[in-house]
């Protein structure tokens, strides 16, 4: 319902002169000779008008009106916040509610899933808790995805550790190491005894 400052067109702290203008003008746009075709209507946002300016144009009435205006908004503003804290009470509870009953359903999902059971059969079970069909399918897809994942790490952890192959630059290195040995040992006086006496087995062999 709209206050007697909303049928004029004025806020609650206009002057005199600002409400008998407002009025005017309102009078004059509402007046049913100027809506033809709506005179039962205009008539009665008229009378509405004639009767906002004359409580607002007399300030012993527009005072008891402001008094009475003002402990109604004190009013709406209590019932309104308190509305607003209950609606948000509910609002919170509804929403703790469905994170209990998610977690709950993502819980047994885990479970199926950990008992190697297939997505089809985790989507199922979730059917048969009353889920619904595309946050039953997001939650078997999870829980599947997750236990293998997990599967995964636990047998990369069981591999045993391999020995890392050498670098080329590394196997360069130990290739030369060795082959610098050989020559060393072939140019010793050991080295040339053990050539002479290899040659002599060569020579006795038969082909």
């Amino acid at each position: 319902m709209a206050t007697l400052y909303e049928t004029l067109g004025v806020h609650e702290h206009a002057t005199d002169d600002e409400i008998k203008r407002a009025y005017r003008k309102a009078a004059m746009r509402c007046h049913p000779d100027r809506n033809v075709g709506r005179e039962d209507t205009a008539r009665a946002a008229f009378q509405e008008i004639k009767e906002a300016y004359g409580i607002l144009s007399d300030p012993a009435q527009r005072q008891v009106y402001d008094a009475i205006f003002a402990e109604e908004m004190r009013r709406f503003e209590e019932r309104r916040q308190q509305e607003a804290a209950e609606e948000a009470e509910r609002e919170a509870a509804a929403r703790a509610a469905a994170e209990e009953e998610y977690a709950q359903r993502v819980a047994v999902a885990m479970r199926f899933a950990t008992q190697g059971y297939n997505r089809d059969v985790v989507f199922g079970v979730l059917l048969g808790q009353q889920c619904e069909p595309l946050a039953a399918g997001q939650i078997a897809d999870s829980a599947i995805a997750l236990h293998a994942s997990r599967q995964a790490e636990l047998a990369k952890d069981a591999e045993p550790a391999q020995e890392e192959p050498k670098e080329p630059e590394e196997q360069k290195e130990k290739e030369m190491e060795v082959e610098a040995e050989s020559k060393d040992a072939a140019a010793s006086p050991h080295g040339h005894h053990l050539g002479a006496l290899w040659f002599q087995f060569l020579n006795g062999l038969k082909f």
